[in-house]
């Protein structure tokens, strides 16, 4: 016999025997995925909005959720000075063509949504997924109101955390078929 259909053979071996007998019986892994299995994962947020949850949240609810949450690693007023571990959140603005861009949520980040969804999948880096929608919402408003984008009461939610507009979102575009955010 030869490698390659060694190879074969052994593969069909190793998942259950030959095709009908795996498409039949199966090798009885794992467990039949499920909607709530699937709606847990499905946690995206796209730039227009679609996916937010319901909750909201202001800037002055957001402040001492980051200084207990998120300073320690992205500065007190997100300015990620030196001996942090995170990078800044806030600043940078107009520093994109010269020669030492600073990429910060308000001035590269193309959308507020994008804040949204990173904080909730990925923050606090040692405690991922731990914060609640209100939360979330509180804490990107007040990263946005520390690039002096929303004022410190405005409320974010599922409406109005969208339609906020991110300086450097003219540099970048999303498409979608016969559509163009």
């Amino acid at each position: 016999m030869s490698t390659y259909k060694w190879i074969i053979a052994s593969a069909f071996a190793v998942v259950g025997g030959t095709c009908a007998a795996a498409n039949v019986d199966g090798p009885h892994l794992g467990r039949v995925v499920t909607q709530a299995d699937i709606a847990a994962w499905d946690i995206s947020i796209a730039p227009d909005g679609t996916g937010l949850p319901a909750g909201a949240g202001t800037a002055k609810q957001g402040e001492p959720l980051y200084v207990a949450r998120c300073a320690a690693c992205h500065g007190i007023k997100g300015d990620g000075q030196v001996g942090q571990t995170a990078p800044p959140l806030a600043g940078g603005f107009g520093t994109l063509t010269g020669d030492k861009p600073l990429k910060t949520v308000g001035s590269y980040w193309p959308y507020a949504t994008t804040l949204f969804d990173y904080v909730r999948r990925a923050m606090p880096a040692i405690q991922p997924e731990s914060l609640t929608n209100d939360e979330v919402y509180a804490l990107a408003a007040y990263v946005l109101y520390l690039n002096h984008l929303v004022g410190d009461s405005d409320v974010m939610n599922a409406k109005t955390l969208p339609k906020v507009k991110m300086p450097n979102r003219a540099k970048f575009f999303v498409v979608y078929p016969n559509k163009r955010l």
